[in-house]
């Protein structure tokens, strides 16, 4: 009797994770996965919406509100300043409230920022709106990704979370496009849309199974399995392998601060940390936060480069995510940083006939053939590689911590180019690019000596590689 009993009871535990597919049936389609996905790449979109509105919009503000280089410089960098905020306490948010909850607080932020620019009659209201943008920005780009990754199921990972970087280049591009033809206010209400479907969204989506683990809501938790993989869906082994990482991850001592200057962690620190500052500091957020400023010095027309640039942007990110993973990341890395140097050398050409009155013909073609190799070539590589490197060369024990600090030294690279860039450009057109391409020279021999390759190799194997 007592047999029967515990045996009753045993089927009671596992029924809920095992729904076997009765036999000939064919695989459910996991639909929350994707509906999930679209709600959180939503944030992705205002990502990229929140970078690409200074270029199309900053003529017009500069002449509406009367402001100096100086005050829109201040006005573009503290997107990137808001966004350090934004990285830096949206890991605890995310623990604490969820990464539904990160979502929605980013979501609320954007949207307030948007509202703030929108009506804003003078230097104050447009930088404060710009800041609470920036801080949703920076929230976005740490919780996507992971909420993606931990939802997802291991089959097809690698492709939805590739997602986030094709829709952040997607909103950038529409904002650059849609910037030709809208004022900069109306630009600046179509920025709430994908804020709004993302926060609306998330009443609709299962919370990340992983964080209800974590958090010990073990009814929840198989509840939202359940709802991602399918009614019919054998989820028992997924929900143990969870369950088994989730108490290997409690044993583990937490990491602080000072442990990414041990001795056994310092290479996989330099490389992540030194691809963001490469990233950086080769003049990305310069020259896509102030790309209608680039043409129109070069005396080419505008709205064309903008939208040339906008369509390229998106076309090769999304043609470099399915060749990650047989390209390699260092192969992609070299022949990306490779490009960057180029591209800055040919701008900076340009500008120097300008500077020099020479060829008048020539020094639009080149300023904006130029700017296409630069961002083509960053968006093949130098773009997306850094993140993907980020988040395999870290040991699991300090993940958190270094992923968190890779991140913040990131955004702080974003907002001293992004405040430099206007500055440079008065000083010395050419000049500017010339410093670019001289880092992204740096760029490769940094790759060529520091970073290896980590294409096909697990994560035990990378540590080996990194740390022998």
């Amino acid at each position: 009797m007592k047999m029967s009993e515990a045996s009753d009871g045993s089927r009671e535990v596992r029924e809920p994770l095992v729904h076997k597919e009765m036999a000939g049936s064919k695989p459910e389609q996991p639909w929350m996965v994707y509906l999930s996905t679209f709600v959180a790449v939503c944030g992705s979109f205002a990502f990229g919406s929140c970078a690409g509105y200074s270029s199309p919009a900053q003529s017009a503000i500069r002449n509406d509100l009367s402001l100096t280089i100086a005050e829109f410089s201040l006005f573009g960098s503290l997107l990137t300043f808001g966004a350090m905020i934004g990285a830096i306490t949206s890991g605890p948010i995310a623990d604490l409230l969820g990464r539904k909850g990160a979502m929605r607080v980013s979501s609320a932020f954007c949207v307030v920022g948007w509202l703030a620019i929108f009506f804003a009659k003078g230097v104050v209201a447009l930088d404060l709106g710009r800041l609470a943008t920036g801080y949703g920005m920076g929230a976005f780009s740490y919780v996507v990704p992971i909420f993606i990754a931990e939802i997802a199921p291991k089959t097809f990972r690698g492709a939805l979370t590739t997602l986030n970087q094709i829709l952040i280049c997607t909103g950038v591009s529409v904002s650059f496009i849609i910037g030709t033809v809208v004022t900069w206010r109306v630009l600046a209400l179509i920025g709430i849309i994908p804020c709004a479907v993302s926060f609306l969204g998330l009443f609709c989506i299962p919370e990340s199974p992983r964080w209800l683990a974590k958090m010990g809501r073990d009814t929840e938790f198989e509840a939202a399995l359940r709802k991602l993989r399918g009614k019919n869906a054998d989820i028992s082994q997924e929900a143990a392998e969870i369950q088994d990482y989730i108490e290997t991850l409690e044993k583990l001592p937490k990491a602080k601060m000072l442990d990414l200057f041990q001795r056994r962690y310092i290479r996989s620190v330099l490389i992540a940390f030194g691809l963001m500052v490469f990233q950086q500091f080769g003049g990305i957020n310069g020259i896509c936060f102030y790309t209608s400023s680039i043409f129109e010095q070069a005396g080419f027309p505008t709205s064309l480069g903008m939208i040339i640039y906008a369509v390229l942007q998106v076309v090769i990110t999304a043609l470099n995510a399915p060749i990650v993973d047989r390209a390699g990341r260092k192969p992609l890395l070299l022949l990306s940083a490779t490009g960057l140097v180029i591209g800055c050398l040919i701008a900076a050409v340009s500008f120097y006939l300008k500077a020099h009155d020479m060829a008048h013909d020539a020094v639009p073609v080149l300023a904006v053939v130029g700017i296409m190799v630069y961002i083509g070539s960053f968006s093949a590589g130098m773009g997306a590689m850094p993140w993907v490197v980020m988040s395999e060369i870290f040991p699991i024990n300090i993940k958190g911590v270094a992923g968190g600090m890779a991140t913040l030294v990131n955004w702080f690279g974003a907002w001293a180019v992004s405040y430099t860039f206007n500055f440079l450009m008065s000083w010395s057109s050419y000049g500017t690019f010339i410093i670019y391409a001289v880092v992204n020279a740096l760029a490769i021999v940094f790759v060529i000596a520091i970073v290896p390759e980590t294409k096909g190799k697990t994560l035990e194997q990378i540590q080996a590689l990194v740390n022998p």
